[in-house]
């Protein structure tokens, strides 16, 4: 019998919006689409390092139903698919932008940190 994935217990704004950008891989996938108009699957993965295509694929699906990005899919052969940042996920540009301004003022390398203990 399929177990039910259990409902995110998500309580405010700030924790709606954290939960979209948790982890390592979605924040970067937003990043290279806000670069680019367009990309395939495969520009994709060769801008991100050592992201596998299960991961990969998982993320896209779920920043798709978040409505973070768009995916277009052509009527050829063979199949050709694109993604872009919808209006949604361009909008976390900006905020993506003053975030790393201030990591930019903040981060400490920490193997350059352990060398002067």
């Amino acid at each position: 019998m399929r177990k039910c994935k259990p409902k995110k217990d998500i309580r405010n704004p700030l924790e709606y919006s954290l939960d979209l950008f948790s982890g390592k891989w979605n924040s970067r996938i937003l990043s290279v689409l806000a670069n680019a108009d367009n990309l395939r699957y495969g520009e994709i993965k060769s801008r991100i390092d050592n992201i596998t295509d299960a991961v990969l694929a998982t993320s896209l699906k779920e920043l798709i139903s978040s409505q973070m990005i768009v995916r277009q899919s052509f009527d050829e052969i063979p199949p050709k698919v694109k993604y872009s940042l919808s209006e949604k996920g361009r909008s976390i540009i900006p905020i993506f932008e003053m975030i790393s301004k201030w990591g930019e003022k903040y981060y400490v390398d920490e193997d350059s940190n352990s060398d002067s203990e």
